[in-house]
């Protein structure tokens, strides 16, 4: 597994590569009602990312995360989203409720699968 400066390296390498493609092509995603939905998922990509990066960096500074980061990439993302259009702002809201869910799901997962390790040995 990646260790936590690597995640975070790569999950600041991904943002900054979704975002400027979604500044790059902001026109074409504000042209239509599909397109627009797209921009909402690319910006639930970016809370997906930088909440990668907050978490990452909170737990290499000794930090406890919590719903904080969750605030703040969610923040983070809402913006990136209202620099294309004002309904990108409700479908990355959507979406990143969504991927929340999902990343909560598997975090779940992987902390019983490594609790179950340990109680072995």
């Amino acid at each position: 597994m990646a260790g936590a400066g690597t995640s975070m390296l790569g999950s600041v390498l991904v943002f900054t590569v979704i975002l400027s493609l979604q500044e790059i092509y902001r026109g074409k995603l504000a042209s239509s009602e599909l397109y627009t939905i797209l921009g909402g998922f690319t910006s639930s990509l970016l809370f997906l990312f930088s909440l990668t990066f907050i978490g990452n960096f909170q737990e290499s500074s000794g930090i406890k995360s919590g719903w904080g980061a969750v605030i703040l990439a969610e923040i983070i993302a809402l913006i990136a989203a209202s620099t294309v259009h004002r309904v990108c702002i409700t479908t990355c809201f959507l979406f990143s409720a969504g991927v929340l869910y999902e990343v909560n799901k598997i975090s779940g997962y992987m902390l019983s699968k490594t609790e179950s390790k340990s109680k072995r040995h």
